[in-house]
């Protein structure tokens, strides 16, 4: 596929929310149709807001998963960790032969070997991707691991199309493992820093705890990262406990019990319940983590307070 002319290449993106819709607009100048699906597009509410950025962008808003095969020669997945193996079998039933598929979901290497089953039994090419950090600094160019027997031959097109990609390996769930393995150290210290400096705020011993953090590891900036920490959480408490389940998947795959990885799924699950109270809505996206944390300890019930 390196000989591929982009100018005649239709991509379609499943999924389009905050990723989907990034990777769609990079993608629409170079090739020649991006179209989109999501599932929201099936409410009235979310259909609006979507199609209006639709005329901003000139993405193609498509009828269901159908439509969408139906044009595409890459498709691009990016639902929540939850569905990625429900998404890849109703790919399945509408793919035509092979068109390839590139997995961007956070999901166990066992639920990604049985979404390449499904796409694969059609004659469509399934490529995994593990997304190595946060997409909305990089765009197209994160920094993304692909696996699988045909992660090489799709690789130079990507490249082509601004992707920043390295094959981890032929071998289906190698990338998926990698991603998941550091999840449970980036986002188990997401859930550190917000329960560490939630309670050390209470106590007014914050200044004093992340000085102590600073001397030890000094090449964090901890306050700045801190309100990093919490406003990524606030702002995607679910989806990260989504991956935080399938990091859990990954453990037990393993066969170990994720203890580590069952409390993280369980903390940005609870951050986003307080964020669906609205209790985050007066603070800016980046405001500093003393914020967060004030709004927190003010949400706290009468009977545990003091």
């Amino acid at each position: 596929m390196s000989d591929v002319d982009l100018r005649a290449l239709r991509v379609g993106v499943v999924g389009w929310g905050e990723v989907g819709g990034i990777f769609s607009a990079a993608l629409r100048p170079g090739v020649a149709w991006v179209g989109a699906w999501d599932a929201k597009l099936t409410d009235p509410h979310h259909r609006q807001h979507l199609t209006s950025r639709q005329s901003v962008q000139g993405v193609a808003v498509c009828a269901g998963v159908r439509d969408l095969c139906e044009h595409s020669d890459l498709v691009i997945s990016a639902v929540t960790a939850s569905n990625t193996l429900a998404v890849a079998r109703e790919l399945a039933l509408h793919l035509r032969p092979h068109t390839w598929v590139l997995d961007l979901n956070s999901a166990s290497p066992g639920t990604k070997l049985a979404a390449a089953r499904c796409v694969h039994e059609v004659g469509a090419r399934y490529v995994e991707a593990g997304v190595m950090t946060s997409v909305p600094p990089h765009g197209v160019a994160v920094p993304m691991l692909l696996g699988g027997p045909h992660a090489a031959d799709l690789q130079s097109v990507l490249a082509a199309l601004g992707m920043r990609t390295e094959v981890a390996s032929e071998r289906l769930g190698v990338a998926s493992a990698t991603k998941m393995c550091r999840s449970v150290m980036i986002k188990g210290l997401e859930a550190l820093v917000i329960e560490s400096y939630t309670t050390a705020r209470h106590y007014g011993v914050e200044d004093a705890m992340i000085a102590t953090l600073q001397e030890t590891f000094p090449g964090i900036d901890w306050i700045g990262q801190g309100g990093y920490f919490f406003s990524r959480v606030a702002q995607h408490g679910r989806r990260r406990a989504e991956e935080m389940r399938e990091v859990a998947n990954t453990v037990r795959e393993a066969g170990f019990e994720p203890f580590m990885a069952s409390a993280i799924a369980a903390k940005d699950d609870w951050m986003a319940d307080q964020a669906q109270t609205g209790c985050f809505a007066t603070l800016a996206q980046r405001a500093p983590w003393q914020q967060f944390a004030d709004v927190l300890l003010a949400a706290r019930p009468a009977a545990n307070d003091g």
